[in-house]
């Protein structure tokens, strides 16, 4: 098995408590890692997965796990977990994992899943054709989620939904702060998955400056933040702005700089949250 046949990697290092008397990683530790790195996984499908799974119906369980061992991994080893479906069937799909540290395999295996019904008593059922066409496309290469840019009217109840669950609910910031005139006149984007599920929002005042943007929990650390950023950046740069600022929160602030923004002044509080100026340059 090659590094190549992967189209998905999710890396992570070995720590001391998964070390046994043999000094190599217990054998039973490498399941853990596959089930990390299928968090990952549904991240890059673009579903959080409580919430998706609930929008399909249903719940996924795992049938059958087998691994086969080649070598073993040794304390702080960084080991890239690759995933990628190998089969579907009527109401299940196998995921096949090879684990390397750099090119040298150390497991591969195979992860049977179930669709079912929801609840203690479950029965599997036909997988959703929504599902069965999202791992397909995943599989070939295509983009999990798409941004869509527009007014408050168009897309105000899906951006809503995001801040309030991030802004109001998760932070703790009083509703009649995060809802403001401003939102009438700016250009918003929002990134939605292919179950049409809003997962991340943000919005382009007239003058250049962003604002708003957040990302559902569950799918921090993928591409969803990044692709409403790019997409806010573009219509500020045809806008003809020549820069974009940003009142970053301080605690994501190295976000923003991986986009190329620099930080301008010394942090202060907003909304009892620690904050900090920023801009890029566009174009």
């Amino acid at each position: 098995m090659q590094r190549e046949t992967y189209r998905f990697f999710h890396r992570l290092q070995v720590r001391w408590a998964e070390v046994d008397m043999q000094q190599v990683v217990f054998n039973g530790h490498y399941l853990l890692y596959f089930d990390t790195a299928m968090s990952a996984f549904w991240k890059a499908l673009g579903l959080p997965y409580v919430q998706s799974l609930q929008t399909l119906g249903g719940d996924l369980y795992v049938k059958k796990a087998s691994l086969t061992y080649h070598r073993p991994a040794r304390l702080d080893d960084w080991i890239d977990v690759g995933i990628g479906l190998t089969r579907l069937g009527h109401s299940s799909f196998t995921l096949h994992t090879a684990m390397f540290v750099q090119d040298r395999l150390l497991v591969s295996g195979d992860m049977v899943y179930v669709f079912t019904t929801a609840g203690v008593q479950a029965k599997s059922q036909t997988l959703p054709p929504a599902l069965r066409d999202l791992l397909e496309a995943h599989a070939r290469g295509e983009p999990m989620l798409r941004v869509q840019l527009g007014s408050w009217t168009e897309l105000g109840e899906a951006a809503g939904g995001v801040r309030t669950a991030v802004f109001v609910h998760e932070q703790g910031i009083p509703a009649e702060m995060e809802w403001d005139e401003h939102d009438a006149t700016c250009r918003h984007a929002v990134a939605f998955n292919r179950l049409d599920m809003p997962v991340a929002c943000g919005r382009l005042l007239p003058d250049g400056h962003i604002g708003r943007v957040a990302v559902v929990q569950s799918m921090r650390g993928g591409q969803a933040g990044k692709l409403v950023m790019h997409a806010l950046m573009q219509a500020a740069h045809a806008a003809g702005h020549s820069h974009a600022d940003i009142s970053a929160q301080l605690a994501v602030a190295d976000f923003y700089r991986r986009l190329g923004f620099n930080s301008l002044g010394e942090p202060y509080a907003e909304a009892g949250i620690a904050h900090i100026r920023m801009r890029v340059a566009l174009g």
